[in-house]
């Protein structure tokens, strides 16, 4: 078997749809999981919609789903493999000659300024590596226009004579591109050509069963980048609209994604968007990030955000991140989760003041700072026992003491373990925030 070749070819119309990135994961799995080729080429020819900072939403988009490829533009604007610039208003001439080729051959004709190519008027069944064998009737199909009138190449043209040129093996694309396949067909076979293999991935509909479409929630790859979606449980999550590993998983390593996928494994129904699935998977690769990896991505959320200056105690950050993890399921929840730990004037939560900071609340909080103060251990299991030893000798439930100084250092009533949130930020800390709360609700 020859070297698998596939790409991915975007317009670049302003957004990375979601349905656009998961046929470029699609094609991307299919070359690593082969050993071959992933060639990237952006379909740019309609200039009145195409600009360069929809082409960078692209680029960005890919990248940050980890999507590298293996031949066409990068975002320097240099090229990478053997071949290209892989952009299609760059290769004029080349259309240019394949039209005239098949002008001189009677194969297309001239009409009213623009170009058409002759259909064959006979049935064809396309022989769908996903779909199976599809039989379309073309013998009352209209000729097909290659060339406006102002002499640019039309869709169905580029669309042939890249994959020919690039030599693509497997075009692996939307079923809403089924029906163009024919003509494509056609173009192979009157240019002499051997065509690609074709696969046509089901559409993604929404939940209530309709086509997803650019305004739809979720339908755009920027959307997950701003909410704070770790890449890589994004990809999992399009991994699986559409295949599946067969054991009934939902979190699968990419390592084992890249082993198993193959073309026949793609489910032939329709794939079902559910942003609910997709918050959880995110959650489950929060929670089994390790720090190192999720100290830059969550550091870049709070620099957007105004929380972390660009210089930072890497140390104290990563001790909080640590202790909010387990809590986190999505990038932009992590500044409510961390603000506090950032700044000493804090709001307090007033609905948790009028239930915690009670005369009896602020009361057990002046003992407890007592006892705190006289702490030399403050690590969390010393702070625990120091608690339940201060509860036991006032004849009193732990409890007590624990949500005053909660809401005494965070401003809140809920938030990840207090024994663990007082380790990390201190006892210097504790005790100023703890002063804080008793200077501003005296009782």
């Amino acid at each position: 078997m020859s070297e698998v070749r596939v790409r991915f070819a975007p317009s670049p119309t302003g957004l990375l749809h979601i349905g656009g990135a998961r046929t470029a994961l699609f094609n991307w799995l299919y070359a690593r999981h082969t050993g071959g080729k992933f060639v990237l080429r952006i379909e740019d020819t309609d200039a009145a919609r195409n600009t360069p900072e929809a082409v960078a939403i692209i680029f960005e988009g890919l990248k940050w789903l980890g999507l590298d490829w293996d031949e066409g533009p990068q975002t320097d604007g240099t090229t990478v493999g053997d071949h290209g610039p892989y952009f299609q208003s760059q290769r004029g001439a080349i259309y240019k000659q394949y039209v005239d080729k098949l002008l001189a051959e009677g194969k297309a004709y001239e009409h009213e300024g623009a170009v058409k190519f002759r259909i064959p008027k006979t049935p064809i069944t396309v022989p769908d590596l996903i779909c199976g064998d599809v039989t379309f009737d073309r013998t009352m199909d209209p000729d097909l226009v290659i060339q406006r009138k102002d002499g640019t190449p039309v869709f169905h043209l580029v669309n042939v004579v890249d994959d020919l040129e690039m030599k693509i093996t497997h075009v692996i694309r939307g079923e809403d591109h089924l029906s163009n396949t024919p003509k494509h067909l056609a173009l192979f076979e009157a240019f002499g050509a051997t065509p690609p293999r074709y696969g046509h991935i089901p559409l993604i509909l929404n939940t209530n069963g309709s086509k997803m479409s650019k305004r739809d929630e979720g339908a755009s790859i920027g959307d997950y980048i701003a909410n704070g979606y770790l890449p890589e449980a994004v990809r999992n999550f399009l991994c699986l609209l559409g295949w599946s590993p067969k054991e009934n998983k939902e979190v699968v390593p990419l390592e084992e994604v890249i082993e198993k996928f193959d073309l026949p494994q793609i489910n032939r129904s329709n794939a079902r968007f559910d942003l609910n699935k997709l918050y959880w998977i995110n959650g489950e690769y929060m929670r089994a990030a390790t720090l190192d990896r999720l100290e830059p991505f969550a550091a870049a959320i709070l620099r957007r955000e105004g929380i972390l200056g660009e210089s930072y105690d890497a140390a104290y950050f990563r001790a909080a991140l640590a202790i909010v993890q387990e809590k986190v399921k999505l990038g932009k929840e992590l500044g409510d989760w961390l603000a506090y730990f950032f700044k000493d004037d804090y709001a307090f939560d007033p609905a948790a003041v009028a239930k915690v900071f009670t005369p009896e609340g602020l009361a057990n909080l002046k003992t407890l700072r007592a006892a705190l103060a006289e702490a030399s251990d403050f690590s969390s299991a010393a702070l625990e026992d120091r608690f339940k030893t201060l509860a036991a000798a006032q004849g009193k439930k732990v409890g007590v003491y624990i949500h005053p100084v909660r809401l005494a250092v965070s401003g809140r009533s809920v938030g990840p373990s207090l024994y663990h949130l007082l380790e990390v930020l201190g006892k210097d800390r504790t005790l100023a925030r703890t002063d804080r709360a008793l200077a501003q609700f005296p009782g």
